[in-house]
C-alpha cells in the first residue's frame, strides 16, 4: 500500500511539475519590453529601419512540449515610425500601409517547432488586407521571476516578408523588395 501510494504522490509530483511549464504570457507592452522592428535596403547603399509603436498580444509557453505553443499579436499599423514625419505618412498611405483601410496586422501562429535551440513559428501574417504564411525563426533568450512577484519570458524573432506577397507594388527598386522583421518581446505570465 505505501509503495501504491509513493507512486502515486511521484506520478502526481511529476505530473504537476510537466504541466506548470506550460503558461499564458501576456506581452509586455506597458513597460516597453516589447519590439516589433523593420528594415529595408534603402537603395541597395544602407539600411532603412523603422518600428511598430503600437502592438500588443500574447503567447502560450510550454518549454516542455513547443508544439502547444501558440502565438497571437495585432499591430496597429498607423503607429508606423521611422523617425522621418513625411515618410511615415507615406508608409501609412494607400501605397504602402493603406491604414485607412486596414489599420491593424496580425499574426497567429499554426505551428511551433523546435529546431535545435532555436522554434520555428510558423503562422498566418495579415497585412494590408492579405494573409500569407510566414515562419519565424525564434529563440528563447531567458525566463524566470521578476522583483514585483510575477514571471516573465522573453524571446527574439526574425523573418522576412515579400512587400508585392502583400498587395504592396511600389517599387523601390530591386535591392529593395523584402522587408527584415526583427522581434523582441517579453511577456509577463498571467495568473
Amino acid at each position: 500500500m505505501k509503495k501504491t501510494t509513493l507512486g502515486l504522490t511521484l506520478a502526481s509530483l511529476l505530473l504537476a511539475a510537466g504541466s506548470a511549464t506550460a503558461a499564458n504570457y501576456k506581452i509586455d507592452k506597458e513597460g516597453q519590453h516589447a519590439f516589433i522592428e523593420f528594415r529595408i535596403k534603402h537603395l541597395g547603399y544602407s539600411w532603412l529601419y523603422g518600428s511598430f509603436n503600437d502592438f500588443d498580444g500574447g503567447f502560450t509557453f510550454d518549454e516542455k512540449d513547443p508544439a502547444t505553443d501558440k502565438v497571437n499579436v495585432t499591430i496597429n499599423t498607423t503607429s508606423v515610425f521611422t523617425n522621418h514625419a513625411e515618410r511615415d505618412k507615406h508608409l501609412r498611405s494607400a501605397e504602402f500601409l493603406n491604414v485607412g483601410k486596414h489599420p491593424q496586422a496580425t499574426f497567429k501562429s499554426t505551428s511551433v517547432k523546435k529546431e535545435g535551440d532555436n522554434l520555428a513559428v510558423t503562422g498566418d501574417f495579415t497585412l494590408n488586407g492579405v494573409t500569407k504564411p510566414l515562419t519565424l525563426q525564434a529563440k528563447l533568450l531567458g525566463q524566470g521571476k521578476d522583483p514585483w512577484g510575477g514571471y516573465r519570458a522573453g524571446f527574439e524573432a526574425a523573418g522576412t516578408i515579400a512587400l508585392k506577397d502583400y498587395g504592396i507594388t511600389t517599387d523601390l527598386g530591386p535591392a529593395s523588395q523584402d522587408v527584415e522583421l526583427i522581434i523582441s518581446v517579453e511577456g509577463v505570465q498571467e495568473k
